[in-house]
């Protein structure tokens, strides 16, 4: 893994943890606020010159965060969280893409 992609990574994380619970429901009060919210950070990481690997990476950044502290609440996150956990290391990177590239359309 290089340094730059380390850092957005780590970025993620940050966010993660200094965002509150709050904001954390809101996101995730229903599917169409989650991919919005999604969309915005892949827009702004485009224009930040990320790659789309380096922003599937970030979006398993979020989907880790998510599946380890947050439960879904609504159909569309309880699947893609028993998604998650049946995917391994590699499928869950195709997943990522796949959540990136939804919220590009």
């Amino acid at each position: 893994m290089n340094n730059n992609t380390e850092t957005v990574e780590n970025k993620v994380e940050d966010k993660l943890n200094e965002m509150s619970q709050e904001k954390k429901d809101n996101i995730l009060s229903s599917f169409n606020e989650f991919k919005s919210y999604l969309g915005d950070k892949v827009t702004k990481g485009e224009k930040l010159g990320l790659n789309d690997n380096q922003l599937a990476l970030a979006a398993k950044k979020i989907a880790d965060y998510l599946a380890a502290h947050e439960e879904p609440q609504n159909e569309e996150q309880y699947l893609l969280h028993e998604l998650w956990k049946v995917g391994n290391e590699e499928e869950q990177h195709h997943l990522a893409h796949m959540l990136v590239k939804l919220v590009k359309e």
